[in-house]
């Protein structure tokens, strides 16, 4: 059975338990601030669990792509070792809202895997919640127990722990016990010598976890109080790729139809056998794991970068980088030839692989050349620390310098070190890891009370895009406490003109007044779980009252510009640069709105006048905002409707149109293109392999712009003496600038000459050393110069020059490379320790060396202090 059919019978068997199949959703989070990525198949469901939205209908069921690389559920550093555990992975999962509970779920969970799968009755065991005797104080799941007694042998149904049978999506929330399946494929004798129970849940790799029906009955409060939810509701999530190998026959998730095509094609591509070393092993499945999330992931709308999400992903894949390059021989790119073989495999169940390929291939080529260099630099940077080093063993701290600055990684290091028989001082570098850690997690930490309930059962209503006030009552709300914004609060409305940040548009700020005068700030507005959120420094006084609630109406204008600006420049670009430009991304603020999309190459100046000029005629030619609400999705994409790949839409849609341009889009917009009144690109460059980012402003910026620009004109030309031609005055200056620098270049090599006759006949001999020490009037590659000449000529010899300029100290170290190795010194570490005498530092390689300072008076100490080193 191939690894399609799997999926394709697991759904058909739920639609025919009248289940909705709906398409698995982005794996990255747009509106859940307590989660970066989708880590299990319920995620996307959290608004209907939470009682804040209406699910399409109360039975669903799909296969939902997950990742496990952060937070509560990571599974990174397992990835490869053992044959089971994933970073992406694909959830099959049916849910009931309210409707079926367990005997449903349990009746159909056991038909589904014996009777449809045909998977061997005596090979599964399942387990159920025993209670807890802690503040919980909660029961047996007995009901659970006698419902498996119907289809399985009690002998083989466990009683688990809170740990593994009491489910919880995080410190506050929906949560319930679970019941855990799990499948023994050892072979008979190994069975005959140990029994299947003792090895369910002791991360066995043939006795695994494959589904867990979470029944969810209760919710988790901030004060770790339980409470009974309204409705019950099933959640169940079984892994994919272990259901493959249990129903394929084989004892690795690897060596199914959903790994081998790839490992197939890093063993032709790296001239490596799998299965017959094992650090060759892990490095393959490392690969062809992480290739995996990575292009997932860029599918959905995630690149990598330096922070937040992106940063998972950056990460993820240059463990993939590292393991080609040390285990594999693997010096240039070729993880991204992966991505071809991978989009044949699922792009028939997962299309965005087969839409998105040639970007995703771009993406990942461009970013292992960028770490692959990253690791050459590493390289020099390690065999300098190891020159420096005394003794065998290199510093933590050194090791951790490379690692944080440098983005080299530390079992690469320790492995280098070790073939070149060192040792590293894992303590220390754990030591300033550990500092790091809890310097971020401090920084991040955030406490949030429950919310306090004012009007049970509010619906909420978004009223924003026909008022800009309104009169409303606060249902809800809740203190949320950080160190990087102190205390908060976050307040719900019966109905709010405010509209919340989404779709890269910024959420609006205002105020609330009450019916005394007194007024409160709205700082913020967002969207969690599909409730639009408010946020105040303070609570008001009279919080049960009626409030006048205000939109700044004026910030709120300025956006409307720029995010309307945001669809004629994607029609521009369409347009001017051809149909392969999509929208990768943007961010609408009301000073300015950036526009990522997807281009091969840096726009000519041409080009971006062409893109301006057909923006501003189209503000000029005052196209209305026709607007559609509540349009059937089918209907809006037929309409010719663009849609944006990583975007979760509903099957209701707004639509956008002004003149030919025309998108699906939930932000707010202005009345006429005319309101823009002018629109103008600041910058233009890229962010990632075949993705540029384009930054403009609209209305009074460019208002702004144009003035200060303007300024600077004649502040130029009265500089220039008020030239009538000031760019030809301009580059007169620059050529005569040129000229007189060559000038002053020739004169400092004179000097110099002129200076090594003198110093050779100033250097005096100290235990067999050559030595000088002394202050010069020459810049940085002078001195250096001078240094080498000297040393082209003598042996054991010791320089140590300073000099001062623009009220900056620098010394300059040369040291014969005889006397580095006969006499253990090392330049660098002599500059950087002289350096504290001019208040800076430095560094360099063991003959030569340089540190600079801002303290030139001490440039005469440090060369007096230099003497020491020889006598």
């Amino acid at each position: 059975m191939t690894s399609q059919d799997i999926r394709n019978k697991f759904l058909n068997f739920f639609e025919g338990k009248k289940h909705l199949i709906v398409p698995s959703a982005p794996m990255v989070l747009k509106d859940d601030p307590t989660l970066m990525f989708v880590n299990s198949g319920m995620a996307p469901f959290k608004e209907y669990f939470l009682g804040n939205a209406e699910p399409k209908q109360n039975r669903i069921a799909d296969s939902q792509k997950c990742l496990r690389v952060s937070g509560k559920h990571n599974d990174l550093e397992e990835v490869g070792y053992d044959t089971y555990h994933h970073t992406l992975f694909e959830m099959l999962g049916n849910w009931s809202f309210g409707d079926y509970f367990k005997r449903e779920a349990i009746a159909w969970a056991w038909e589904l895997l014996t009777e449809v799968y045909g998977i061997n009755k005596d090979i599964l065991y399942v387990t159920v919640f025993e209670g807890s005797d802690d503040a919980d104080n909660l029961k047996m799941d007995q009901e659970a127990y006698d419902l498996w007694k119907t289809f399985i042998p009690e002998d083989r149904i466990l009683k688990g722990n809170k740990k593994d049978n009491f489910w919880e999506m995080g410190e506050q929330g929906p949560c319930g016990p679970c019941s855990e399946i799990h499948v023994d494929i050892r072979c008979a004798e190994e069975k005959a010598k140990v029994d299947g129970k003792s090895l369910v849940n002791m991360d066995h790799p043939q006795v695994v976890e494959i589904w867990n029906l979470v029944f969810m009955q209760y919710n988790r409060k901030a004060n770790g109080s339980l409470e009974s939810l309204p409705n019950k509701h099933i959640d169940t999530g079984m892994g994919f790729e272990r259901l493959c190998m249990v129903l394929q026959g084989v004892q690795s998730n690897y060596n199914t139809d959903v790994f081998t095509p790839i490992i197939r094609e890093v063993e032709a591509i790296t001239n490596k056998d799998y299965g017959k070393d094992e650090k060759v092993d892990v490095a393959i499945r490392v690969i062809s794991d992480h290739v995996r999330a990575v292009a997932f992931s860029i599918a959905d709308g995630q690149l990598p970068s330096n922070t937040g999400a992106g940063y998972v992903i950056r990460r993820i894949l240059r463990r993939a980088v590292r393991y080609g390059f040390t285990f594999l021989d693997k010096k240039e790119p070729f993880i991204y030839r992966l991505v071809d073989v991978l989009s044949k495999k699922m792009g028939t169940a997962f299309p965005e692989l087969k839409a998105q390929k040639q970007l995703i291939e771009n993406v990942i080529k461009e970013e292992e050349a960028s770490f692959l260099r990253t690791l050459e630099q590493g390289l020099i940077l390690l065999n300098r620390i190891v020159e420096e080093t005394k003794g065998n063993t290199v510093s933590g701290e050194k090791a951790f310098e490379l690692y944080d600055t440098y983005g080299f990684p530390i079992d690469l290091t320790a492995l280098i070190l070790s073939e070149k028989n060192l040792k590293l001082d894992e303590k220390g570098f754990e030591k300033h890891l550990q500092v790091q850690k809890d310097r971020s997690r401090k920084a991040s930490e955030m406490s949030t009370d429950d919310w306090t309930i004012l009007i049970d059962d509010a619906e909420q209503e978004f009223i924003g895009y026909d008022a800009l006030e309104s009169n409303v009552k606060i249902t809800r709300y809740r203190k949320v406490s950080s160190k990087k914004d102190g205390d908060m609060y976050q307040l719900v409305f019966n109905l709010t003109p405010f509209y919340a940040e989404g779709g890269g548009q910024v959420g609006d700020k205002g105020y609330l007044q009450d019916v005394h005068g007194d007024t409160i700030y709205i700082v913020d507005t967002k969207k969690e779980n599909n409730v639009i959120i408010h946020f105040t420094k303070s609570l008001p006084e009279h919080i049960n009252e009626t409030f006048k609630a205000v939109v700044d109406a004026k910030q709120r204008y300025r956006t409307e510009c720029n995010h309307t600006a945001t669809h004629l420049l994607h029609q521009a670009l369409r347009e001017v640069l051809g149909t392969h430009v999509e929208q990768k991304g943007s961010a609408v603020h009301s000073k300015y709105l950036r526009f990522d999309f997807s281009h091969f190459s840096k726009l000519t100046i041409e080009e971006l006048r062409d893109v301006e000029n057909f923006v501003n005629s189209r503000i000029e030619g005052k196209l209305p905002l026709e607007e559609k609400r509540n349009v059937p999705k089918d209907e809006a994409i037929a309409d010719g409707a663009m849609s944006l790949f990583g975007e979760k839409y509903g099957d209701a849609v707004r639509t956008i149109r002004f003149g030919q341009s025309i998108e699906l889009c939930g932000g707010t917009h202005v009345k006429n293109t005319g309101d823009i009144w002018h629109f103008k690109i600041t910058s233009e460059g890229a962010v990632a392999a075949g993705i540029r980012r384009i930054e403009a402003i609209t209305n009074d910026a460019v208002k702004d712009f144009y003035f200060e620009n303007n300024r600077a004109y004649f502040e130029m030309r009265d500089l220039l003496n008020n030239s009538k031609e000031p760019i030809k005055a301009l580059k007169s200056l620059q050529a005569e600038n040129a000229d007189l620098k060559k000038q002053i270049e020739n004169l400092l090599k004179d000097k110099a000459k002129n200076i090594k006759g003198e110093l050779k006949s100033e250097l005096t001999e100290i235990n067999g050393v050559k030595f000088l020490a002394k202050k010069l009037d020459l810049d940085a590659g002078g001195i250096k110069d001078v240094c080498f000449e000297l040393g082209s000529q003598f042996d054991n010899l010791f320089l140590l020059f300073g000099a001062e300029h623009n009220g900056k100290a620098v010394l300059s170290c040369y040291i014969s490379k005889e006397l580095v190795a006969s006499k253990d010194l090392n330049a660098g570490a002599i500059v950087r320790e002289l350096g504290k005498y001019i208040q800076g530092g430095g560094g360099g390689q063991p003959f030569f060396a340089t540190a600079g300072g801002k303290h030139p008076a001490g440039i005469e100490e440090a060369l007096n202090a230099g003497k020491a080193y020889i006598e």
